[in-house]
């Protein structure tokens, strides 16, 4: 509820001030769609031991290799 303490605001100053207000919170909530996703540098698949392939002599063969 917001409550005018002071003065006369036309019903559009009063527009604005609910649609800012409405808008912030709008913002403040997170999305619907699901958990926010993460970026490479923070999966937790990189702390995974023995998922990278270490180079070796033919390294550059198997470069070209699917995973």
């Amino acid at each position: 509820m917001i409550k005018v303490e002071r003065g006369r605001p036309t019903a559009e100053e009063l527009a604005a001030v609910v649609a800012l207000v409405q808008a912030r919170v709008a913002a403040a909530q997170p999305a619907a769609d699901g958990p926010p996703r993460l970026d490479a540098w923070a999966s937790p698949a990189r702390n995974v031991p023995g998922s990278a392939h270490t180079p070796g002599p033919d390294a550059w063969r198997m470069s070209a290799w699917p995973r």
